[in-house]
């Protein structure tokens, strides 16, 4: 009885706070910071577009993507990701999950966003020597299920920024539920990412978390062994407009771009995920927000599509993902992870 009150007390909190989220987000002002909560630690949700919180895995990195996608499935699980991003940025972090009981799972992590050396001045313009700008974040997940087609849970995340002299520190949860109907071979989840904000501000200015209302659908058709997916992100506001750079001549000295289908379609994000056996995967994400925001850029043909692999190797999973935003930007991401019951 105990057990079914935590349970129902629980689900009341996730159902509340989904529902309530878009108002309290509507009624904020100012700008994103911390859009590196963004990006994605897995390989699967990068080559799915980049954001993707339906897919069914087994895989201790589907607590980033959806806390409501991790389960006791994803037991004695240890998993090391890196990313080689855009300029000389270097990414990389360690999780590891277990189970709590029949029914639930808990998984902790860390992840670290380091961005290169940068040289520094003062307000005259003398150079005061380089720094190391970077990011960290420290998270904490819990799932449980609450029947047998729904699961629900969430992470809490500390965040730590240091940009030369300068510190900050930030507070944030997910909370995520997903649907799943084996038969149908059917999954639907809903979240809020990064509900929070600043404990330690940089200076006078406060920065606002990168709050997110999202809705995934991931389904089967047939006998083909392949898992189509759309998310849809950025829910808490309808316009999202970019600028598209036009042929760089006199004649098209480019355009604000914010109607109907373009902002349509920048809500939205793509993915095919081809599984032929139990222990090969691939998949390709077509992310439109991406391609439009590389406008601005000498844009590659390949801007907006990204592509993963993933393959089991004994007792080790591996993922690799691509993807390309502008020429001048080939971004890398690299999956290991294993079950340590297992050794």
């Amino acid at each position: 009885m105990k057990l079914l009150k935590r349970i129902l007390i629980y689900n009341l909190f996730i159902f509340c706070t989904l529902i309530l989220a878009p108002a309290r987000i509507a009624a904020q002002d100012g700008t994103n910071a911390y859009t590196f909560l963004n990006i994605p630690t897995s390989t699967l949700a990068y080559g799915l577009g980049g954001v993707n919180i339906s897919n069914i895995h087994d895989d201790v990195y589907a607590a980033d993507r959806n806390p409501g996608l991790l389960g006791a499935e994803i037991d004695m699980q240890l998993g090391v990701n890196y990313m080689r991003y855009v300029g000389e940025s270097n990414f990389a972090g360690v999780k590891f999950g277990r189970r709590a009981g029949e029914h639930g799972a808990w998984a902790a992590g860390i992840q670290y966003f380091g961005y290169g050396k940068i040289k520094g001045a003062d307000v005259n313009g003398v150079l005061t020597g380089e720094f190391s700008p970077k990011d960290m974040v420290f998270n904490v997940t819990y799932a449980h299920d609450i029947n047998s087609n729904w699961r629900g849970g969430a992470t809490v995340k500390y965040i730590y920024s240091s940009y030369d002299s300068f510190s900050a520190m930030a507070l944030a949860t997910d909370i995520g539920v997903n649907y799943f109907n084996p038969d149908a071979d059917f999954s639907f989840s809903a979240m809020v990412a990064n509900l929070g904000g600043q404990v330690k501000r940089f200076n006078d200015k406060y920065d606002r978390l990168p709050i997110d209302l999202r809705l995934g659908v991931s389904k089967s058709f047939g006998t083909l062994p392949v898992v189509f997916s759309v998310t849809a992100w950025n829910l808490t506001k309808w316009h999202l407009p970019y600028f598209d750079n036009g042929d760089g001549t006199k004649d098209d000295a480019g355009e604000v771009k914010d109607k109907f289908m373009s902002n349509f379609f920048r809500h939205l994000i793509f993915g095919a995920d081809f599984t032929p056996s139990d222990n090969f995967r691939i998949g390709l994400g077509y992310n439109y927000k991406t391609r439009t925001d590389m406008s601005t850029y000498k844009r590659s043909f390949l801007s907006g599509f990204s592509v993963d692999m993933g393959l089991d190797v004994r007792s080790f999973s591996i993922g690799v993902a691509l993807a390309q935003p502008h020429t001048g930007a080939t971004t890398f991401m690299l999956n290991l992870s294993t079950k340590l019951y297992e050794f």
